[in-house]
């Protein structure tokens, strides 16, 4: 027995030398963390447009040009109802100019763009409008849709 013993063990040891030294791997295998990432890659392409969105608006057409900011505006929105929403959050229209000095740190240089539904009287979009720039706001701006392409004939 005790030589059947030694003999498995001096075979492993034989064995490892021939083999070399046992060290561990060196690399890490990437593959799950690519597999990973990768799902949620599809998932945030998929999710992205969903966020841009906001308060479902009629915005009413205009011939402008488009305004191209490299900073994201904030936007304040008036829907069809005369509710009135910061981004996507409904406010009143007396908590309104809080809301947006504690937002914007009270930087009265932040760009403000306001939505208004075209249902709405002109006179809703211009209080809320002039609310925010009695509060000090100079930058605010209406935003519009572009009307569709007309049509080319030859």
């Amino acid at each position: 027995m005790a030589a059947t013993l030694m003999k498995r063990t001096q075979q492993s040891a034989a064995h490892r030398r021939r083999r070399g030294r046992w060290s561990p791997m060196s690399e890490i295998n990437v593959t799950p963390f690519v597999d990973v990432m990768l799902v949620l890659l599809i998932v945030f392409m998929v999710t992205a447009p969903l966020l841009t969105v906001g308060v479902p608006v009629d915005l009413p057409q205009t011939q402008a040009q488009n305004i191209s900011e490299p900073v994201e505006p904030l936007v304040v929105t008036v829907d069809a109802q005369g509710a009135v929403y910061v981004q996507e959050t409904p406010v009143e229209l007396g908590v309104l100019v809080p809301r947006l000095v504690a937002i914007t740190e009270n930087n009265p240089e932040t760009r403000i763009y306001i939505r208004g539904d075209r249902s709405l009287q002109y006179g809703t979009v211009m209080q809320v409008m002039s609310t925010i720039n009695a509060a000090g706001f100079s930058r605010v701006a209406l935003i519009a849709e572009l009307p569709p392409p007309e049509p080319v004939t030859e």
